[in-house]
């Protein structure tokens, strides 16, 4: 039991100490690694949403007769994927340079 507490309480230490090297280390001239980390969470959500959005309106259906049902695309998908590659380039530049500043940057 005494194992469990050290551990536990040295993993708050460590959550404490990354969220307080987070919050005042720089990523740029006007953002923290904090910042910086929720910028890449939201590019991440949304270039998958963006992708599901994709993919489900390039479904292609072959049809066999002129009286089925035809699927039309309602949103331009062309233009979406353009979106999906612009947020998955921006994605990987901040990830990149995240995981840079992990490496050369100690806890506070």
């Amino acid at each position: 039991m005494a194992e469990i507490e050290r551990i536990f309480d040295r993993q708050l230490y460590l959550i404490s100490a990354i969220n307080r090297t987070n919050s005042k280390t720089g990523f740029s001239d006007t953002a923290t690694i904090s910042d910086a980390i929720a910028e890449r969470d939201v590019l991440g959500k949304k270039r998958d949403l963006l992708a599901s959005v994709a993919e489900a309106a390039s479904v292609r259906q072959d049809r066999y007769s002129k009286s089925e049902v035809k699927f039309v695309a309602t949103v331009p998908v062309a233009q979406l994927q353009k979106q999906i590659d612009q947020l998955a380039k921006r994605f990987r530049e901040v990830d990149t340079k995240l995981q840079e500043l992990n490496w050369k940057t100690e806890l506070v």
